[in-house]
């Protein structure tokens, strides 16, 4: 059922960018800490740069898993899931690394002064998986909770986001060391 691929070919990159959404695992090193599995989307944030390359544009958020677990030991796995379609599961499993935002340029952008960072996965190995167990499931559009939030955010001044960012970003739920302010300004 399953299979690995050598490449993330142009009919699979196809694939890709039919989905709807993405999840991202990272973990910490070591047996202590918290394993993390974060969505991700739109799918206009997810490219892939190369067949053994993909990027997507990393958002403020209520925590810095990702960055915190790749800034530790840099292992990610990106899954996409058909939630549409014939059932299918692919794992981009690599080594990330985090780019200032203007790093790459994505079809789909956040509200602007949302984003915080670039990531960019050297993937390793490329495989499949049946997705039986994927529920079908209508895609409705987006939700305007984000957009609304960081609007708000943006009215209160120029420094609101930083400030959240310094507050909610700076440290994993384990205490380990994430995003940093900087991490917002281009390079």
């Amino acid at each position: 059922m399953g299979k690995v691929y050598d490449a993330i070919d142009e009919k699979l990159a196809a694939w890709i960018g039919r989905q709807r959404l993405f999840f991202v695992g990272t973990a910490p090193s070591g047996a202590d800490g918290h394993v993390n599995v974060s969505p991700k989307g739109p799918m206009g944030s997810l490219r892939v740069l190369d067949p053994h390359t993909v990027a997507y544009l990393d958002v403020i958020g209520s925590g810095a898993e990702t960055i915190a677990h790749l800034r530790d030991n840099g292992r990610i796995v990106v899954m996409i899931c058909a939630f549409e379609g014939p059932p299918r599961i692919v794992r981009l499993h690599g080594r990330g690394e985090i780019l200032p935002v203007d790093a790459v340029a994505f079809e789909a952008t956040p509200p602007p002064g949302t984003e915080r960072a670039v990531i960019r996965v050297a993937v390793e190995r490329i495989a499949d998986s049946c997705g039986y167990g994927v529920p079908l499931m209508r895609y409705e559009g987006h939700r305007p909770q984000y957009r609304r939030w960081a609007e708000s955010k943006l009215r209160k001044g120029e420094r609101a986001l930083e400030d959240y960012m310094a507050e909610h970003n700076t440290r994993s739920i384990d205490g380990l060391p994430a995003a940093e302010v900087s991490d917002l300004e281009p390079a």
